[in-house]
């Protein structure tokens, strides 16, 4: 049996609090290199930095589904009021967010499809490779045909499946990783700085500086 569901492309429908939900519920992460704490949970999405890249983004999918009915309510104590509201269509409204997937692009030549993810209890039924077909589709239609996915090993099948595949001029996707302790220390004036650790980032700490007595700092 299908299940019923609204798909949205209206960025007004994104709900920041249901999204960061959603995230914690599929225990995904933005960031390409989340920190994991010992229950394997990965880092929660700094709220600000998603409403950014929200706003930056070209295409904003995202699908909704009607909470399951309550076991605790029998049938024959449910009310008119509750028949009318299982009979109403799904809608941003009354659905909840399963389902989230954007695109970011230069709007003229090529985009990128990023945080594809789907309520757990809902996975493997089609609904992430909806999400991408529709980015795809918008994208094509507005003429943007040079679409990537970066995607992990463990993503890499479910892409396929959506039609993606190996770049046939050869080319791959880079990260870049120099850091601050192989950058900003390489630096002669930075020697004796000192990095640590914060969050996800590292901090160069310059040392502290010597004041002599009748020299102005």
């Amino acid at each position: 049996m299908a299940i019923p569901l609204f798909t949205s492309t209206n960025p007004s429908h994104v709900n920041l609090l249901h999204l960061t939900h959603l995230f914690r519920s599929a225990n995904f992460s933005c960031h390409r290199f989340p920190n994991i704490n010992t229950h394997g949970d990965v880092e929660a999405v700094d709220p600000h930095k998603l409403r950014v890249a929200l706003d930056h983004s070209s295409v904003l999918v995202s699908v909704f589904c009607k909470p399951p009915k309550s076991s605790e309510r029998s049938a024959s104590l449910r009310t008119l009021g509750d028949l009318f509201r299982e009979a109403l269509p799904v809608t941003q409204s009354n659905g909840r967010l399963v389902g989230f997937g954007r695109a970011v692009s230069d709007n003229g030549l090529t985009a990128s499809i990023h945080d594809v993810v789907v309520l757990p209890s809902l996975q493997r039924q089609g609904i992430g490779s909806m999400i991408v077909k529709r980015i795809v589709r918008m994208l094509i239609g507005r003429g943007i045909y040079d679409v990537s996915a970066l995607c992990s090993c463990e993503e890499r099948l479910f892409f396929e499946a959506c039609g993606f595949g190996n770049d046939m001029l050869g080319s791959t996707t880079m990260i870049y990783t120099r850091g601050a302790s192989q950058s900003n220390l390489s630096d002669k004036g930075n020697q004796n700085g000192v990095v640590k650790g914060a969050g996800r980032m590292l901090l160069l700490v310059p040392p502290p500086v010597v004041v002599v007595e009748g020299e102005r700092p």
